[in-house]
């Protein structure tokens, strides 16, 4: 009965606007109102209903509302970096979905992926109440009451956020005194301005971190998606890089100037604001000076067939150990074993939120799957563009020959040709390259090799129940025996000759098609390396001096300090075992900021970021419209050498309109809310 009332109650929640347009006068005189509220009364008196209560609220973060996950339920994880080839109606008629290419051509519609708006808004109803009823609760601790009403209003802020990032502006619903037994026509409410918003999300954070500061300065990540104070400050660090971005800071273009409420208000500001960067500063070091996560390290390993390939000596970092230097770590598995299950959420030091592996569907052992060869039964239809791998340094530091030759961006050199011999592979040149590899990929950075399943890469794949199938070399030539190569005959093949390693586990296989051959992954929602690097970015951009509130009271003093942009950038670059930036790129705003772009693309590659920078940086018109190359997926392996000359990918379409800023908002809300207005570029604007 109590399942059975709490059930009611909620839908008067979310659905009592149509509810009441009918028939609210007579209910507010009814006997059921009371009982309503004699249930809301009880449903918070008790500390296990109260945790069911939050526990609904926290189910409105999966499916649609996931940061990282396959593009069954987001295809915000693939840009410009990583791609998907199958459900595809082009090359598959059975197919009739979102496919990369309609999602890269601006040809996805308002009734595409709109689980975000009404996931998020149910789920900031359904928090609200427990917030404004939670002191109700006569078996918790006063401790235990603010902790729960801190993890309620992360989630509620969180939601928010989630609408923020993907639709732009949306409307804030107030805090108190909303009646949702109203008509809708009353609850119709227009849309806020995104520094309202992210103001509002902000503080709603801050709040939330000081509610849970006494309970949950570091609760286990145990897959429940249960908040920390960490991650109520790096969210909020988040939400004020995006608000200090570009986009939202001085957006003079003519998107912007279209972007407004029904009266006519301009809902991304014209008016730039530097203190908005010393803001995002100051929040990212509030997750910094907690002392509580760092980034997850593996040792060096000396011998074996997997002991560590050393970074080159660049007197620095190649001289100390860590957090110093990289020489007592091994930097290519540090990075992997973030992300391929080897640990667990708990266990991640670097982790901060996650929903962890409980996504029903389409979660990252999804994306493995798409990822893993057809050797293995995996799917070979999740890529990387030639871009991206370009993108990846030497292991000297200096930038990969070729790079970006085709796209109009090189520096006139040309790329390496060759391949590895079974003489070099014995005489462990070129570690970890095995023979018949091209020495284009030879001699990179460890994160390279982490993420790129370049072709010739090894696949240990160690739950295969044969031997004989375990550790194969896998390459992508076309009419290759093992069917990992292109065919036309289907479409699972890698468009550009380029697969993807990261998130794949030593063990992982789909032999026969069982999923528990795949490890399990906890979904990297927020990571420590993001708050670096943004805290890092943030810095770069201050011209001026600003004195910035820190969380708990106290302030911070932030400047363009080369010293404290290096704690920002340092940790991840010797993590990843690469050199430090030179003095003159220091020194430069404009050439750290390139850098700074450079390495969020490498290191939060396949993680739900890249979309959203591009966008928040302005810069997706020209990256997001870049021909994607890649390797000659038609010739055969004894036309290697052509195989390995980059070529525009036919398959792979890209553009960039002005109304793929933000996603369309759903007719069936314009249509409810009258003084919601949709995105320009959408045809819907009544």
């Amino acid at each position: 009965m109590m399942q059975r009332n709490k059930l009611c109650i909620a839908m008067l929640l979310v659905l009592g606007a149509s509810f009441a347009s009918s028939c609210k006068k007579d209910y507010l005189k009814s006997d059921q109102y009371f009982k309503d509220r004699l249930n809301i009364e009880k449903t918070f008196k008790s500390k296990v209903y109260s945790e069911e209560w939050l526990a609904h609220v926290f189910e409105e973060f999966k499916g649609e509302n996931a940061d990282v996950a396959s593009k069954g339920l987001t295809p915000h994880c693939f840009a410009d970096d990583m791609y998907y080839g199958d459900r595809d109606k082009d090359y598959d008629p059975s197919k009739n979905e979102l496919s990369y290419n309609m999602f890269k051509m601006g040809q996805y519609t308002e009734t595409d992926k709109q689980g975000t708006w009404t996931q998020s808004y149910r789920g900031i109803r359904n928090a609200s109440t427990f917030i404004q009823n939670i002191y109700m609760n006569t078996e918790m601790s006063a401790a235990e009451i603010s902790d729960y009403r801190g993890q309620a209003r992360f989630a509620r802020a969180y939601l928010y956020w989630l609408l923020l990032r993907k639709y732009g502006p949306v409307p804030l619903l107030p805090d108190e005194g909303l009646d949702y037994t109203d008509s809708y026509d009353d609850l119709a409410i227009p849309r806020n301005t995104y520094e309202e918003c992210a103001d509002f999300i902000s503080n709603e954070l801050l709040q939330a971190a000081k509610e849970m500061e006494a309970l949950g300065m570091k609760r286990g990540q145990d897959g429940s998606a249960r908040p920390t104070v960490g991650a109520a400050l790096a969210a909020r660090a988040k939400v004020l890089l995006y608000a200090a971005s570009p986009l939202a800071n001085g957006n003079n273009s003519g998107y912007a100037a279209l972007l407004v409420d029904k009266k006519g208000k301009r809902l991304l500001s014209a008016d730039f604001k530097e203190e908005k960067w010393a803001k995002a500063a100051a929040a990212a070091r509030d997750v910094i000076e907690l002392g509580v996560y760092k980034l997850y390290t593996a040792p060096f390993q000396e011998t074996g067939d997997d002991a560590t390939v050393r970074p080159p000596e660049d007197h620095n970092f190649s001289d100390k150990s860590w957090p110093e230097g990289w020489a007592n770590i091994d930097p290519t598995k540090s990075y992997a074993q973030v992300f391929d299950g080897t640990l667990s959420a708990s266990g991640n030091p670097e982790l901060i939120f996650t929903r962890g592996n409980n996504q029903p569907n389409e979660g990252i052992d999804q994306m493995v799957i798409h990822q893993l060869p057809r050797s293995a039964t995996g799917w070979n239809t999740h890529g990387l563009t030639q871009k991206l791998v370009d993108a990846y340094a030497m292991n000297d530091g200096r930038d990969v020959p070729g790079k970006d030759h085709e796209i109009g961006r090189g520096n006139g050199s040309s790329r390496v040709v060759g391949y590895v011999t079974q003489e070099d592979y014995d005489a462990k040149r070129y570690r970890p390259l095995r023979p018949g590899v091209s020495l284009q990929y030879a001699n990179r950075e460890p994160r390279f090799y982490a993420s790129v399943a370049y072709s010739g890469s090894f696949w240990t794949l160690l739950n295969e129940t044969k031997p004989e199938n375990r550790n194969k070399q896998i390459f992508y030539y076309s009419a290759d025996p093992k069917g990992n190569g292109f065919n036309s005959a289907n479409g699972y093949w890698l468009r550009t000759g380029f697969g993807v390693k990261k998130f794949v586990h030593p063990s992982d296989t789909y032999e026969g098609g069982v999923g528990s051959r795949v490890v399990s992954k906890a979904e990297p929602a927020i990571r420590y390396a993001d708050v670096l690097l943004m805290y890092a970015e943030a810095l770069n951009e201050l011209s001026g001096s600003f004195t910035i509130p820190s969380w708990r009271g106290g302030s911070y003093a932030l400047s363009r300090d080369i010293a404290e942009i290096k704690k920002g950038i340092h940790p991840v670059r010797i993590r990843g075992g690469v050199p430090d930036y030179t003095a003159s790129t220091y020194s430069s705003k404009d050439e750290l900021r390139k850098m700074i772009k450079r390495e969020r693309f490498i290191e939060l590659v396949g993680e739900g970021q890249r979309y959203y920078d591009l966008r928040r940086w302005m810069d997706a018109p020209v990256e997001e419209a870049l021909p994607v190359y890649g390797c000659n997926v038609l010739m055969n392996e004894k036309e290697r050498d052509l195989f390995y000359q980059p070529v525009a990918i036919w398959t792979l379409k890209t553009t960039f309109a002005d109304k793929m800023w933000f996603w369309p908002i759903s007719h069936t809300e314009l249509k409810r809310n009258k003084n919601l207005t949709q995105n320009p570029g959408w045809t819907y604007n009544d």
